[in-house]
């Protein structure tokens, strides 16, 4: 598939009711290993492909870094390819739309794009990240692709303790980010069935939703709606948690050999 086809098939997987599952890579051998698996497009996960290169979460990352990971994800895999670019790593449009930009030279046909100030407290503005996102999808234009531009919005990570107080401000944002171009609305931190029901019933664009601690199981939150399920950073999780239980047995077993030799 070309880039093109590539965007248009990614879209096509966002259904209601039906959700795409995207079990988020870090790296190409992990994309390798997931697209082997079944999966029918892969994604990245920021707080993964960071802590792999020994970075944390939150644009730490050198872009460049960054860049070079994702260039060799899409070489080596014929599938649609989407990146969790947090911030965008910029809070200047000029520099976003370059980085973007970049991305797109690369063969990308999604991002994640989060409402978090880039290196900062809180959220931008419902206006301020508006402006952001239709800099970002201008840019997308600019280049002819249709990039699946996946607005995230935290606000139910910044209002946790009342979640349902936090879903105007999210059916609010997802209105303003559907009228600026965005293609999807991520909703990471949000949990309970009810309130996931009311967001897919309240937005027109298809819902994703975070695997997480008390997140409804998927068969659940296909009937309430959500269009996407992706994993974060469980898979990375997972995957060093088994090296690392492996290389503690392996390395029991060898001090085991030695005691035992005369």
């Amino acid at each position: 598939m070309n880039q093109t086809d590539k965007a248009n098939r990614f879209a096509e997987l966002h259904v209601k009711g039906a959700p795409l599952l995207l079990y988020n890579a870090w790296d190409a051998g992990s994309a390798k290993s997931i697209l082997a698996a079944g999966a029918q497009a892969i994604a990245t996960s920021s707080w993964s492909v960071a802590d792999a290169q020994g970075y944390r979460d939150g644009e730490a990352i050198p872009i460049a870094l960054a860049e070079r990971i994702v260039a060799r994800i899409v070489a080596t895999i014929d599938a649609p390819v989407t990146v969790d670019f947090e911030g965008g790593y910029s809070e200047d449009d000029g520099e976003l739309t370059d980085n973007v930009s970049r991305l797109l030279d690369l063969g990308v046909i999604g991002i994640n794009f989060e409402d978090r100030v880039v290196k900062g407290a809180g959220l931008y503005s419902l206006d301020r990240q508006a402006r952001r996102i239709a800099a970002i999808r201008k840019a997308a234009e600019q280049k002819g692709v249709d990039l699946f531009i996946n607005a995230r919005t935290d606000v139910f990570f910044e209002h946790g303790e009342d979640a349902a107080q936090a879903v105007s401000e999210a059916l609010d944002r997802a209105k303003a980010y559907a009228a600026v171009g965005a293609s999807g609305f991520f909703v990471p931190g949000l949990v309970d069935d009810a309130l996931i029901g009311k967001i897919c019933e309240g937005v027109s664009l298809p819902v994703n939703v975070m695997v997480m601690d008390g997140v409804p199981s998927n068969a659940r939150l296909s009937e309430l709606g959500v269009a996407r399920i992706s994993y974060g950073p469980i898979p990375y999780i997972h995957a060093m948690k088994a090296l690392g239980q492996e290389a503690r047995t392996t390395m029991n077993d060898d001090a085991a050999r030695t005691e035992d030799r005369p």
